[in-house]
């Protein structure tokens, strides 16, 4: 996992507050991805975690290329995706496809799910001649373990797990590198997610993909992820190896974070310190100066509010963490 195919540098996103007459005036801005950086290495699953509204599905669309950033630049194997022409980018797009978060509104009811596979190919008419195409789809609803003979099926006679099995295909369609995955179980039943995760995990070691693997769910990211970043309020708070994050967590919020998820064992409850955070999270229009996080955290003081930390390692944090007090905490884990 030492070649950088992904290199994300400083990236910014902000949308605009408009009102007035046709909401032509603009009054302020909405700071959804406010300087995040990160690497995705080959063959790695970089997992992101955070709570809803902290940007995550914004940075799946920025690194998708489907919204523009304010600032900042995305590299695809040292080329700069964002200056790019049109063209470019759509050959790029077959090396970074995307599996959204709902099964049930991802796939056009009115297509058949041979149509829905397929489509990648009508985009990018070299990946497949027209003839092989339906034996290419039966191929991928194989690969993803549903019956090749459904290929005429639409997607309401397929359960929430199918669907999202018809997604990771049309995924596929194109061979891509990266497959960048927007809370892809967070719509699914426990033990369909396990299903889905195993698939994905199979999926990796036999077409060599990368993975950003965006959840709210500590444990699904743990389950898949070689690398975690923790996203606060449109910041990467942390970020580090599975172990590191889920073992040693330094930053405040991810400590809050890891505390909050049960523990089954009654012995193993009894050791654990809950940490409840107080207040609210801050609007991502008037984000809190300095730290994002000291509006709740318990170690905050003077200069997080006047000095915002850096992503960096530090005497007390032996992996990158945006807190002037990091430092390791154990912590007790759910099993």
């Amino acid at each position: 996992m030492s070649d950088v195919i992904l290199e994300v540098r400083d990236l910014v996103k902000h949308f605009p507050i408009r009102k007035g007459v046709l909401f032509k005036k603009t009054v302020g801005q909405i700071k959804a991805v406010d300087g995040v950086s990160l690497d995705l290495h080959k063959g790695e699953t970089l997992g992101i975690v955070g709570e809803s509204g902290c940007g995550k599905s914004t940075l799946a669309k920025l690194l998708m290329n489907l919204e523009q950033p304010t600032a900042g630049s995305i590299r695809y194997q040292g080329r700069d995706v964002l200056k790019l022409s049109a063209a470019e980018q759509r050959k790029l797009r077959r090396n970074i496809q995307l599996v959204m978060q709902d099964p049930y509104t991802s796939l056009n009811p009115r297509m058949t799910v041979g149509d829905i596979i397929g489509e990648p190919f009508e985009i990018h008419t070299d990946a497949a001649p027209k003839g092989d195409r339906r034996r290419k789809v039966q191929e991928l609803l194989d690969v993803v373990g549903l019956n090749p003979e459904h290929i005429n099926r639409y997607p309401h006679q397929f359960s929430g797990g199918q669907r999202q099995r018809i997604g990771i295909a049309r995924a596929l369609a194109l061979r891509p590198e990266i497959i960048v995955c927007d809370e892809p179980v967070s719509a699914l039943d426990v033990s369909i997610q396990a299903q889905v995760m195993n698939l994905l995990d199979g999926l990796q070691r036999d077409f060599n993909l990368s993975y950003i693997f965006i959840a709210h769910d500590l444990s699904v990211v743990r389950h898949i992820a070689d690398r975690v970043g923790v996203m606060y309020l449109g910041k990467m708070v942390e970020l580090g190896t599975d172990d590191e994050i889920y073992d040693t967590p330094t930053h405040p919020y991810t400590q809050a974070l890891l505390s909050a998820v049960p523990v089954p064992d009654p012995t193993a409850r009894q050791h654990k310190t809950v940490i409840r955070l107080e207040g609210d999270v801050p609007s991502p229009a008037n984000p809190p100066s300095g730290c994002r996080f000291r509006t709740r955290c318990w170690k905050a003081q003077e200069i997080c509010a006047t000095t915002p930390p850096l992503l960096q390692i530090s005497a007390k944090s032996p992996h990158p963490s945006a807190c002037h007090f990091a430092e390791i905490r154990d912590v007790v884990h759910a099993g």
